[in-house]
């Protein structure tokens, strides 16, 4: 039986992806991978020109966490990510397509290089899925406070928001996903409802394990 799983965090930007990591890694002992945010060069610039940096930028996150998934892929423990793969072409890359921040050649290159690499990589065992809504996600956002996402406006949220939900759906029908709504939920302050979901993921390895074979929603 497996005993080095895989699981993922998911979710919009200024969802607490990173804290949840943190909180999750520490409880469970998983390796953690966190998004190379602060690293990536040319986000700042991004969020100024997305049209002129966007191509730029979604490279940089798709190199970032293929290498990642291939040293999840080699590793014996259990290991915890944060943000997926399949967020960065199936939500993002796609929304600045659709909003004709990156072109149809540097869009379907992008596309071409996503499903090689999705074709040779492991999908994790759990996805954990967190929701919030918009005027959840600018508070955190503005909270953390973070000089190039002062930029980020209701919109392009509410784009991801719309792509997160039509492709956590899809996904789901075929891969097990954890969904939790995190709108009145401060992970860091309420222990006992993050005790409760601490069970209910250790609940998911428990029945991985014995049900390698179903589908757990």
């Amino acid at each position: 039986m497996a005993s080095n799983y895989f699981f993922a965090l998911a979710g919009n930007i200024g969802v607490g992806k990173t804290t949840w990591t943190r909180l999750l890694s520490e409880n469970f002992g998983w390796r953690p991978y966190y998004e190379k945010v602060k690293e990536n060069p040319y986000l700042p610039h991004f969020y100024q020109d997305m049209q002129r940096w966007s191509f730029h930028s979604q490279i940089f996150f798709l190199t970032q966490r293929f290498k990642a998934h291939l040293e999840i892929q080699q590793s014996t423990a259990t290991c915890i990510q944060d943000r997926t793969i399949f967020e960065d072409a199936e939500i993002f890359a796609q929304n600045l397509h659709q909003r004709r921040a990156m072109s149809d050649m540097d869009y379907y290159n992008y596309r071409e290089l996503y499903q090689a690499i999705t074709r040779s990589i492991r999908f994790p065992d759990l996805i954990i899925y967190l929701q919030a809504s918009i005027w959840t996600l600018i508070s955190r956002i503005r909270k953390r406070g973070r000089d190039f996402e002062r930029s980020i406006d209701s919109e392009y949220l509410a784009q991801l928001n719309h792509g997160y939900e039509k492709w956590i759906q899809a996904y789901s029908k075929n891969h097990r996903v954890l969904i939790i709504d995190t709108d009145y939920l401060d992970i860091e302050k309420d222990h006992s409802r993050l005790n409760e979901i601490i069970k209910q993921v250790g609940q998911y390895e428990t029945q991985m394990e014995l049900f390698p074979n179903i589908n757990l929603i």
